[in-house]
């Protein structure tokens, strides 16, 4: 009797073990199922003219669930940390670029997200933004616009992990 009691002690210790186990793989599986589902995260910026690298910009969801970008790192070959958006004309005008905010108060919209604005620092203007993820999360797509959406021009950014 004694020797049973001890088997279903161990029995039900490694079951509780398995359940554990199961249950952490479970949760990292959806909480990375979620980050390739939103465009949260870190991006490499690409330039749609010359098809290079030009930044690390890292998107972050506030407390009201907007979304909003900031670059991290110049990637371009001629990038210099303390470059400053000389061209900007609001309140980021001769700001460093290092650190910035660039995209600001996106909206999920269904699949995208929309109803936010995006500044280009080489130009200092500041478009309509809207964009969506494609290839599993691992690619986004940012289109700035003036107007309606037809008139404007897009670049695809690469996730990085």
């Amino acid at each position: 009797m004694i020797q049973f009691t001890r088997r279903a002690r161990a029995l039900a210790l490694r079951t509780a073990r398995h359940a554990t186990l199961a249950g952490a793989l479970l949760a990292s599986a959806v909480t990375a199922m979620a980050q390739t589902e939103t465009p949260i995260g870190t991006w490499q910026t690409i330039d749609d003219h010359t098809g290079q690298p030009k930044a690390l910009v890292q998107i972050t969801q506030d407390g009201n669930g907007e979304l909003n970008g900031k670059v991290i790192k110049g990637l371009a070959a001629n990038d210099q940390p303390d470059r400053r958006c000389s061209a900007c004309t609001d309140a980021r005008k001769d700001q460093p670029i290092l650190g910035m905010t660039i995209i600001s108060s996106m909206k999920k919209d269904g699949d995208a997200w929309d109803h936010g604005q995006i500044l280009d620092p080489e130009n200092g203007k500041v478009y309509k933004c809207k964009m969506h993820l494609e290839d599993g999360g691992n690619k986004l797509v940012v289109r700035g616009y003036i107007g309606v959406a037809l008139l404007g021009r897009s670049q695809t950014w690469i996730r990085q992990q």
